[in-house]
């Protein structure tokens, strides 16, 4: 299989992907590319010969091409049953999956305001813009309540207990919280850590620490060094 991203330090959506399938052994190929917003950019004409939107994450897998990001994690659970990348109590595996979605349709006041920047730390940026937008501040507070809840349920150390689909879906929120220094509870900024130590994640942040590529329109708050 090969896995189709965007650069580390910026691509949200293909941490997702990237690091379910690193951090439960699933062997793949990684084709990163240079993220491209331009329609006649070469990440788009690479990622349009292989499927209708030119986005990233793709999984290609022999003449299958998978281009969201929730049916690759679909996919991949179907595909590696044993693996259990969704919770084996059916009761849970369906809070999980109702997590993800809400993560995949959600949320956007979060996602715009705070891009995904891990070489970043802008905590006055994060201040300013949970004082000036509602929308912001209501998505925090959901997805704080969100994770205190499900982690009282399972008692940790992952929101389902061991590392699956959820954990990987909410792990670039995890780097928002700390790129903006986003306030949060106990419970809440020790998920934050434990995410941050998987050996997965790790690999990914050093990766992209290394990349020193600045892209424009990734760094709304800040000027070219």
């Amino acid at each position: 299989m090969q896995l189709y991203i965007g650069n580390k330090n910026y691509s949200s959506w293909s941490l997702r992907a990237w690091l379910l399938m690193r951090q439960r052994g699933i062997v793949f190929e990684e084709v990163k590319l240079r993220l491209g917003f331009d329609d006649a950019s070469p990440f788009k004409a690479r990622l349009l010969q292989l499927a209708p939107t030119g986005k990233v994450p793709l999984l290609i897998d022999d003449d299958l091409a998978i281009w969201d990001t929730l049916a690759i994690a679909e996919y991949l659970a179907e595909k590696f049953p044993l693996l259990r990348l969704w919770p084996a109590d059916p009761k849970q595996r369906a809070r999980a999956r109702c997590l993800c979605a809400e993560m995949h349709s959600g949320f956007s006041a979060l996602r715009s305001s705070f891009p995904m920047n891990l070489e970043a730390s802008l905590p006055e940026v994060g201040a300013r813009i949970l004082r000036e937008s509602g929308a912001a501040a209501r998505d925090l507070k959901r997805m704080v309540q969100m994770w205190s809840q499900q982690l009282a349920i399972s008692g940790g150390p992952f929101l389902f207990g061991e590392f699956c689909i959820a954990d990987a879906y909410f792990a670039p929120v995890c780097a928002r919280i700390r790129s903006y220094l986003l306030p949060v509870n106990s419970t809440v900024a020790a998920y934050v850590d434990r995410i941050f130590a998987v050996p997965a994640f790790q690999e990914w942040r050093q990766d992209a620490l290394a990349e020193h590529d600045f892209i424009e329109e990734d760094e709304p708050y800040r000027q070219r060094r």
